[in-house]
């Protein structure tokens, strides 16, 4: 149906005989609102007699099937979302019928904070994930990046346990896209709340990282990875990483996430005083931060020159 027929065929509320004994509530913009906005004469007509039922806190049919109406002219509103959840709550409705209405509108708009908290609360009610999984496949095949999608999933795989077939599912997604921070960020989850980041995983994990910073090797979200995964035992933890670093860099590769690893290692070593020669180390440091600030990240050339400085007042002797 076009948007026009729907106007057609839509009978405002002040003229519906059902709705004769409820005086409506006009929005208060205060005695001199500055930029008012134009709302239609539909959406003042709906949320005047919103505004009626909440006041009088009608729990009824009406007042739920009004809730869709607000919804349908303003999807993002907190305050309708949250009356409707009292309303399915105390007239006893069908959640999966609920469930089913919501997976709709969770199309249409995806990155609605709103319509996911709603879909939360109502697998809670029910108790049951089993479409869940299924669900959020379904929205993140058409936004691989969606926020709300990857976290609500994050938030049923831990709730309820799921966590089976997380890890090759997360494959798909970096397969077709390595740069999908989402998806580093969720394997990043899955491994910390099941195997956790033991000596054998992480030599997985860095062998699984090298293989694809190897085909993109100015992927940040892979080089942000590598750090996560590492943050407890230190970048110089890995021979096999640290040298596969320095091969990139003998290859000829002048990334700048590339050296901006190699610095990271450099510096782990002048602080943990590891570094075979000190000087030597030092000055290689100072040669990629000028590297960085003068031709491969000119962007933050103030940061990396300040960064040279440091390490030298520092480390030198």
């Amino acid at each position: 149906m076009s948007s026009s027929e729907e106007e057609e065929e839509y009978v405002f509320y002040r003229d519906r005989p059902e709705w004769k004994d409820v005086v409506p509530v006009p929005q208060n913009d205060g005695p001199h609102p500055v930029v008012q906005i134009a709302y239609s004469e539909k959406f003042k007509d709906v949320f005047e007699y919103f505004r009626a039922v909440l006041k009088a806190n009608e729990k009824s049919d009406r007042a739920l099937e009004l809730t869709r109406s607000a919804i349908s002219m303003n999807p993002a509103n907190y305050t309708v979302w949250q009356y409707r959840r009292v309303l399915l709550k105390h007239l006893n409705k069908d959640m999966y019928k609920e469930m089913k209405f919501l997976a709709d509108i969770i199309v249409e708009q995806q990155k609605n904070y709103q319509v996911w908290h709603h879909r939360r609360a109502l697998v809670e009610w029910t108790d049951d994930p089993s479409k869940e999984l299924e669900f959020t496949a379904k929205i993140l095949n058409l936004d691989q990046k969606n926020y709300h999608a990857w976290q609500h999933r994050q938030w049923v795989v831990k709730s309820y346990k799921l966590w089976d077939g997380e890890l090759e599912f997360i494959d798909k997604f970096l397969d077709s896209d390595m740069r999908n921070n989402s998806a580093w960020n969720h394997r990043y989850y899955v491994i910390t709340h099941t195997t956790g980041i033991t000596d054998e995983v992480l030599h997985d994990e860095i062998e699984y990282v090298i293989k694809k910073i190897d085909i993109i090797t100015k992927n940040e979200s892979a080089w942000n990875y590598l750090r996560g995964i590492l943050l407890e035992r230190g970048l110089l933890w890995s021979d096999k990483l640290n040298k596969q670093v320095h091969s990139w860099r003998e290859e000829g590769l002048k990334s700048p996430q590339i050296a901006a690893y190699l610095l990271d290692m450099y510096e782990e070593q002048l602080e943990k005083n590891v570094a075979e020669n000190k000087e030597e180390t030092l000055q290689s440091a100072m040669k990629i931060c000028e590297e960085l600030a003068s031709e491969t990240d000119k962007i933050r050339r103030k940061y990396w020159e300040f960064l040279a400085r440091s390490l030298e007042e520092h480390y030198s002797k």
